[in-house]
């Protein structure tokens, strides 16, 4: 059966207020062959997701109509895997809102940082090496950024081939594990045996599950691949959305102002932040 997610506008609303409607979505839910698995609740915008397996869009729907008649403002099918790569598979409390991972009952709000990393020259360099040597730079890679995502609450999403798709709880997170896997990549350029060496591109964004795109993360993963193939070799680009984060929570990050790009898929210009490191 697919897997739907959708969003709600409750402005004002609070985790009791949701607890209520998701109890009451579950007492209907069997009669019309659906089942709530549970929801995320961004109190500040005001705004929740829930994920909901049903027969269609319509299943989906009807049951918020028949429990408290709070409708959805958007539903889109999401794909299993990548609904649990980029959320991760989450705590549920017993009320059914997602909980942050070791934060006790601390709600989850939905909100995740993407970060892509890029191989620079992978072309190139699996025509003047061969497909034996450049999967030796792939599989460094691999090791730097998948130890970096372990040191810094990453998730891997998916290996794009010459690069890996992650996702983070924090922007915060995201920038310092892009700063590791730089600063990693540089110290082994410095003359550990590394014959032919490794630079990447990486670009950063952040966003809530549902867009205006109908894919789960749709701009935000677009926008994290535009800005990592924006990017030049060794350099890390976020967004001001993930710039903005970061310097909401303190973090001590250090970014300069690289303007604004255009980027391929984005009809205005994109407002860039480059992460200052070493």
């Amino acid at each position: 059966m697919p897997l739907y997610m959708d969003i709600h506008k409750v402005p004002g609303a609070t985790a009791n207020d949701l607890a209520q409607a998701h109890a009451a979505d579950m007492r209907v839910q069997d009669s019309l062959g659906v089942c709530c698995h549970k929801y995320w609740f961004n109190e500040g915008s005001g705004k929740v997701f829930c994920l909901i397996e049903a027969p269609s869009v319509e299943a989906a729907n009807e049951v918020h109509a028949k429990s408290h008649g709070l409708l959805a403002e958007k539903i889109i099918e999401v794909d299993p895997e990548m609904a649990e790569g980029l959320l991760g598979d989450g705590v549920v409390n017993l009320a059914g809102a997602v909980l942050l991972p070791n934060q006790d009952e601390t709600r989850d709000t939905g909100l995740r940082s993407v970060m892509f990393t890029d191989i620079v020259g992978s072309t190139e360099l699996t025509q003047r090496l061969g497909d034996a040597a450049v999967m030796q730079l792939v599989n460094l890679h691999d090791e730097v950024v998948r130890a970096a995502l372990s040191a810094n609450g990453g998730r891997e999403v998916k290996h794009t081939g010459d690069g890996i798709m992650s996702s983070f709880f924090s922007a915060a997170g995201a920038v310092r594990a892009a700063m590791q896997i730089q600063s990693e990549l540089a110290r082994l350029r410095q003359g550990n045996g590394v014959e032919h060496p490794v630079r990447v591109r990486i670009g950063a964004a952040s966003g809530e599950p549902v867009e205006q795109r109908h894919d789960l993360f749709g701009t935000t993963v677009q926008l994290a691949a535009r800005l990592c193939a924006h990017a030049q070799p060794d350099q890390v680009l976020v967004s001001s959305d993930t710039y903005a984060l970061c310097q909401d929570a303190g973090a001590g990050l250090r970014f300069d102002d690289a303007g604004h790009a255009q980027l391929k898929g984005f009809e205005q210009p994109v407002r860039v932040h480059a992460v200052v490191y070493g």
